[in-house]
């Protein structure tokens, strides 16, 4: 069994270290389009800060490691609400399930409302109103490899919309999820938003936001506790080795009875980037609830931005 184990996990490595050396051109923030792909998927996961790259039974993996809709023990669906900063909000839908003989499919639609801006002419004067937004169409595709070993596999779609102006992009999202049952551990490697820009704004074309995301998680023997560590954006451009992984997070999620659960995150790249000065305040930690009753679900998030404000969502999930 051992020996078994240590196979597997080889073949996870070799399969996470393709996945590094892939042709993905190094990124920031400032030169890339869609970026509202990079914002946390369902109030569990930001609750956890996004350390959900070995996430399972959960339908909303299909946003972080699409190989994850290979541990589904029940057809599953979410639709959550996030109510951002001003007049922003968004929302998400998604639904997972097994196909005999085939493996696990899911789907899920995001968007992006932006609100209601006032247009003007150069002089100032008053045009009347525009809105803004962002959609995506997820499809995803999972199976086994062999024992405890899956992959994953998706394509969506994109759409940006701006005063009437659209843009459209295509991606591909690709995983690898290891468990451990026995030691309880899970080992995974995702790489998302792969992809090009399909017609740009202004006929300039930028680069999407992929995201390269290697992490592992445990349940330590005797606690009811699942403990997550994530490294993000590992394509993006960095001075150093070391700097590479400073876009890390850690999530936990205690198991206070079969209808309660509780959860905190912490994210170092964004308490980085909202330090105003020498204070952050509680910029970068995220904390939440979960409640379980029969078959349905229902979660809550709390992302802290500091001084500027917080992050709130709301989840509902059910088996089928």
């Amino acid at each position: 069994m051992l020996q078994r184990r240590w196979k597997d996990c080889g073949l996870a490595v070799v399969a996470a270290s393709l996945l590094l050396v892939c042709p993905a051109q190094g990124q920031t923030p400032s030169s890339t389009v869609y970026n509202f792909l990079r914002s946390d998927v369902g109030a569990r996961a930001a609750a956890m800060a996004g350390s959900f790259v070995t996430a399972t039974n959960d339908p909303d993996g299909l946003f972080y490691n699409v190989a994850s809709l290979s541990t589904l023990d029940a057809p599953r669906g979410t639709a959550g609400f996030f109510k951002h900063l001003l007049d922003i909000n968004s929302g998400y839908l998604s639904y997972s399930q097994k196909a005999e003989g085939i493996g696990s499919v899911g789907a899920g639609v995001l968007y992006t409302n932006y609100g209601s801006f006032t247009e003007t002419d150069e002089a100032g004067n008053e045009l009347g109103t525009f809105s803004a937004g962002d959609l995506a169409v997820l499809l995803g595709y999972s199976n086994q490899i062999e024992e405890n070993l899956y992959y994953g596999a998706g394509i969506k779609v994109i759409y940006s919309t701006i005063a009437g102006e659209a843009s459209t992009g295509a991606a591909v999202d690709g995983g690898i999820l290891y468990l451990i049952p026995d030691d309880r551990i899970a080992l995974g490697v995702s790489i998302r938003n792969l992809g090009v820009q399909i017609s740009s704004y202004a006929g300039r074309r930028e680069n999407l936001p992929v995201d390269l995301t290697i992490g592992g998680s445990v349940v330590p023997r005797g606690l009811p506790l699942l403990l997550c560590l994530n490294f993000h954006r590992l394509t993006d451009d960095a001075s150093s080795f070391g700097a590479r992984f400073a876009a890390f997070t850690v999530g936990g999620e205690f198991t206070i009875s079969k209808a309660v659960l509780l959860r905190f995150g912490y994210d170092n790249n964004s308490r980085k980037d909202l330090k105003i000065g020498e204070s952050a305040g509680l910029a970068g930690f995220s904390a939440g609830l979960g409640i379980l009753y029969q078959q349905f679900k229902l979660d809550y998030g709390l992302s802290s931005l500091g001084s500027i404000g917080a992050l709130h969502r709301i989840s509902i999930g059910s088996a089928f």
